[in-house]
């Protein structure tokens, strides 16, 4: 039995102070990313392209359109935006900078408030995280800012015979167990300054990898920096330099590096519910 009062669990409802909050971050998120010279974009709640985006196929939503073709109810926004912006919007306009403030939507019927940022075209994460540290200290929060680059895991896992779930699941004592010098230096780096130690040690093609985040880092203006090269991210699109913004186990926000028909470029998305939680408490 369903009571009148009752909504669907993962949905949410916000009233009173949490919408405040709610309302607060978009427009601060809005303000910051307004003055950097970013263009705002709503894409549509339904998509043929959700498959892109999404690892597990059993998440979206899916209805069909007048001629009977599949569509999703968008459960990412960062693909069709990229492709909205290139594909259909095309000569209209040479923006590369835009930013979108709406929910994503996960089978059954769990519902997430993103702000979200792409810049089109841009290869430097730096341009991203830039932005993502400007509307956190708005807030006036500071949030740990973990480092990471999917590459590492990757190459790992076809040299020394790992399963990239061992980097998802931080299986440490597997890695330890192999007895790798600089693999065991790999599992403790923490600090952006302890980098270059390890670099000496590792084979070229992480070497490699440890540079650029350590050019990453430099390029920083925040306080709260860890790094973690051995964080594996499974996403569809990122594949390179990755970052989140984490305080115990939560996710205020994350982005990285990714291609879409391409091209390169750089995002980041801010989980609203989350940060909701955190300043409303």
């Amino acid at each position: 039995m369903v009571f009148e009062h009752e909504i669907p669990e993962g949905s949410k409802l916000y009233f009173a102070g949490t919408a405040k909050t709610k309302r607060r971050i978009e427009n601060t998120a809005s303000e910051v990313l307004s003055e950097a010279g970013f263009e705002e974009i709503l894409t549509p709640l339904f998509s043929y392209h959700q498959h892109m985006s999404v690892c597990d196929q059993r998440e979206l939503i899916r209805v069909n359109d007048s001629e009977n073709h599949p569509i999703s109810l968008r459960a990412d926004s960062t693909i069709d935006v990229v492709r909205i912006v290139n594909k259909r919007l095309g000569g209209n306009t040479e923006h590369k900078k835009w930013f979108y403030i709406q929910p994503v939507y996960r089978y059954p019927a769990n519902e997430q408030y993103q702000v979200g940022v792409e810049i089109i075209g841009e290869p430097n994460l730096s341009a991203a995280l830039t932005q993502a540290t400007r509307i956190v200290k708005k807030l006036g929060i500071a949030p740990l800012l973990q480092i990471s680059n999917i590459n590492i895991p990757r190459i790992l896992s076809e040299t020394l015979e790992l399963e990239l779930d061992d980097f998802r699941h931080v299986n440490i004592e597997k890695f330890l167990a192999l007895k790798i010098e600089w693999l065991t230096r790999l599992v403790y780096l923490q600090h952006p300054d302890e980098i270059d130690a390890v670099v000496a040690i590792v084979p070229d093609a992480i070497k490699a990898e440890l540079l650029k985040i350590k050019e990453l880092c430099a390029e920083l203006d925040y306080p709260n920096v860890v790094v973690a090269p051995l964080y594996y991210a499974k996403m569809l699109y990122y594949d390179e330099l990755f970052f989140r913004v984490i305080e115990k186990n939560e996710t205020y926000a994350m982005g990285g590096r990714y291609k879409s028909d391409e091209t390169v470029s750089v995002g980041f998305a801010i989980y609203t519910d989350a940060l909701i939680d955190a300043l409303h408490q």
